[in-house]
Order: structure tokens, then sequence, then C-alpha cells
């Protein structure tokens, strides 16, 4: 169904240019699978980056447990380099609204008072 499809924002590749315009790209996200991760795995060979993604039960510390990977993306470098770009961008955007993303779950950690 034409109402079903959306358009989302892509940034296209500009050889040389910092600033790459936005393109309108219709998508159709009705057979997306939606899954949650809060373990990321980057792994890669000379032509396609591998990203394998997981629920990590055991978010403090190195895990004793395997993670089970749920997701796994293979993808070429090119595109790869394009959502390095895009998630930058999203990551700096969502920075400017409500401050700086600690990645070191040690250091969010508020233990009470002794």
């Amino acid at each position: 169904m034409a109402d079903e499809r959306k358009e989302a924002e892509s940034q296209a590749p500009a050889a040389g240019s910092p600033e790459q315009p936005i393109q309108r790209v219709r998508v159709d996200d009705t057979k997306a699978a939606c899954s949650y991760a809060n373990f990321c795995r980057v792994t890669g060979t000379p032509e396609e980056l591998i990203i394998d993604f997981g629920l990590n039960s055991q978010p403090f510390g190195i895990p004793t447990d395997p993670v089970p990977i749920t997701q796994r993306i293979v993808t070429n470098y090119y595109t790869a380099k394009r959502m390095l770009h895009a998630l930058h961008l999203s990551v700096q955007r969502h920075e400017q609204a409500f401050g700086v993303l600690e990645t070191d779950v040690q250091k969010r950690v508020k233990l009470p008072p002794s």
C-alpha cells in the first residue's frame, strides 16, 4: 500500500564534498523486523563488513555466558561508511539536545554514598 510506504532521508556520497545533499528515498518498512540489541561486534573481510547484534544479559564487566547473536548485517565498505556518517550525525544531534553519552557503563553507574 502506498500509505504504508515512508520517505527516509539518505545522505548520498559526494566526492570531495564534506556536505552532502539530502536525497529523498522511498522505503517500504512493512516487512521489517525490529529487535533490541545492547551488544555489537564488528568483523570483516577485505570485501565486506560483518556487524553482529545481540542481547547481553550481563552488561557489567566481561560476560561469562556467550552473548546470543540475533541479527547480522553484512555490507560493503562503501555502505558502511555512509552508515557511519549517518549514525555520527544522529548521535551528534542527540548529544546536542540531551548531553554527552557516556559509553563506559562503570562511569554511568551511581553508587550510593558509603
